[in-house]
């Protein structure tokens, strides 16, 4: 029975022994090993083995990365003035033996020196500095700890400061000082805005303008080439008409100067047609007053014995020259159209045509209608003299082709050399000519004749 006892305790004993020898290291730990009370090995995370009695585990030591935080330390800057910083110091134990045994507690150790550290650092700066410059305290701070703690087995992984705060005077003022700030920046931006607006907006005006100034400029030159076209339009239907006025007034001319030959109108018609216009020129606006002198009937017989000869029956008459057969052929051509080109104006045609039929027209003869007691006088002088030419259309009127001269039983004018006659202008032809000049186109006025102005008197 004692010997069941013996072997109950021995195996008791063992598997105590056996279970002190047993070491079990968590992952991310280390084991410090003491034999006898002296430092022998570190054992790591697994498995481990040790000699039961004689060593034994002294502490287990955390071998990540651990973040210790630190309350906010009061630290005065370079121009005195106190701050409080809130300080993170993130480091890990690579050696667990120095840091058990270089060091009676190393996290304390790691505050003091992260105080002191700090206040080195900070008190070199200006508070301005210190609130602008976070990434160099936290180099400096960071070299300065990783070399002071690498004798106690520590690695200074990081360092970073979590606030710096100024007293509260210090940060009325800074919020002051910003709040001026941002309005500055506020007006600077605003001015710069408002500059810019200007800039623009000035830009845009003055290209307005330009544009503007642009478009009167070829408005105003547009205007100018229509006015100079209409100018030159205007110039050249001015020449136009005037030209073909100017053909039809000579072609009117000369169609009267040839009537006026070939009708042989002697002096006696042209002083009759004088006398009945006498009248109408004295009732003129002019209120002109014609004096005639009491010898008129004298002089108008001198005259016929000047340029005429006597009759068989005594009386003066004028013998006119014989017609040439180009003044006949004149007076009897009737074609007009040759004087104007009415090719490209149909409507100028039918208005020729229209005014040559009215003009070849018969018209009686206003001499034989005044003298209608001497038939046969009128029809001897006929058969002697020239075949009168056609009437044509001149100046808007109707003109006789032919005059009848005086009868035999006139005293016959004094004869008036060639080129010469044209001198003489029945009354209200308007003009006078000399050698082929330029005509009247106004008809004469035959009305009221009713004797042969040369014709003897009372029997005389």
């Amino acid at each position: 029975m004692e010997g069941f006892i013996i072997l109950v305790v021995f195996i008791l004993v063992v598997v105590t022994l056996v279970l002190k020898a047993i070491v079990l290291v968590p992952q991310g730990e280390a084991a410090i090993v003491e034999r006898l009370g002296r430092y022998t090995q570190t054992l790591n995370s697994g498995l481990n083995f040790i000699i039961p009695i004689i060593d034994r585990v002294r502490e287990k030591v955390d071998t990540r990365e651990r973040m210790v935080t630190f309350p906010p330390q009061a630290v005065i800057t370079e121009d005195n003035l106190t701050v409080a910083i809130d300080t993170v110091v993130t480091f890990q134990v690579n050696e667990p033996d120095r840091a058990i045994y270089g060091i009676d507690d190393y996290i304390f150790g790691v505050e003091q020196i992260t105080t002191a550290t700090l206040r080195d650092v900070v008190g070199g700066l200006t508070l301005e500095e210190t609130l602008t410059s976070r990434d160099y305290i936290n180099r400096r701070l960071r070299g300065e700890l990783d070399e002071a703690t690498a004798k106690w087995g520590l690695r200074i992984a990081r360092v970073e400061l979590k606030a710096i705060e100024p007293p509260p005077s210090i940060q009325q003022s800074m919020e002051k000082q910003m709040k001026a700030d941002r309005e500055k920046r506020a007006m600077i931006l605003t001015a710069e805005g408002t500059r810019e607006a200007d800039i623009k907006t000035a830009e845009g005006r003055k290209q307005a303008q330009i544009l503007a100034a642009e478009g009167n400029k070829h408005a105003a030159i547009l205007a100018a080439e229509a006015e100079r076209q209409a100018t030159i339009l205007r110039a050249e239907g001015t020449r136009a008409a005037t030209y073909l006025e100017a053909q039809g007034n000579a072609r009117a001319i000369q169609k009267v100067n040839a009537a006026v030959k070939a009708s042989q109108l002697t002096p006696e018609i042209l002083a009759w047609q004088y006398l009945e216009k006498l009248p109408e020129l004295a009732n003129k606006d002019g209120n002109t007053v014609w004096m005639i002198p009491s010898q008129f009937g004298d002089s108008l017989e001198s005259f016929a014995r000047a340029f005429g000869k006597k009759d068989a029956d005594g009386v003066f008459r004028y013998e006119p020259p014989a017609v040439s057969r180009e003044t006949k052929e004149e007076a009897e051509q009737g074609r007009d159209e040759n004087w104007f080109d009415m090719s490209t104006n149909p409507e100028l045609a039918r208005a020729v045509a229209a005014a040559n039929e009215v003009a070849n027209r018969p018209v009686d003869d206003p001499v034989a209608a005044a003298t209608g007691n001497a038939p046969e006088r009128k029809k001897n002088r006929r058969a002697e003299s020239a075949q009168p030419a056609q009437p044509e259309q001149l100046g808007g009127q109707n003109r006789p082709a032919a005059v009848e001269p005086a009868t035999p039983d006139a005293p016959a004018a004094p004869s008036v050399p060639s080129g010469k006659r044209d001198l003489y202008s029945a009354p209200g032809t308007g003009n006078t000519t000399a050698g082929g000049g330029a005509h009247s186109t106004d008809r004469p006025d035959f009305s009221g004749w009713s004797r042969d102005p040369y014709a003897p008197e009372n029997g005389q």
